[in-house]
């Protein structure tokens, strides 16, 4: 199983990017689904959680600004970034856990600067 990002880079403040996270390789009995980011010298912490069947949770730094979505026929995940500002800028890393483990992609830098 390996989850592999795109989509990320230099943006404007006020951009609109739209990073992805293909997920190759069959995966059973999904629990979460989601995004984490990681800003220099800080944790990495929550963006948005998708629980397989059930709703989407936001950090509430995020809410009304990032949207997560995913197409599960292209195995796919999106975060569409609206309305950014410099403090998103991260590494953005897609993950997913099962019954057995947590997996994570290699992260996606996006940079929000003028």
């Amino acid at each position: 199983v390996q989850l592999v990002e795109a989509g990320g880079g230099l943006v404007q403040p006020g951009g609109v990017p739209r990073p992805l996270c293909l997920v190759f390789g069959r995966i059973v009995s999904i629990n979460n689904i989601g995004w984490y980011r990681q800003a220099p010298g800080k944790q990495r912490d929550l963006v948005a959680s998708y629980a397989w069947g059930g709703a989407t949770n936001y950090a509430d730094s995020v809410k009304g600004r990032l949207t997560f979505s995913r197409d599960d026929a292209k195995n796919t995940m999106y975060l569409q970034m609206n309305s950014l500002k410099p403090e998103d800028t991260a590494v953005y890393y897609c993950y997913l856990d099962n019954v057995l483990r947590n997996y994570w992609g290699q992260g996606t830098q996006v940079t929000v600067s003028s």
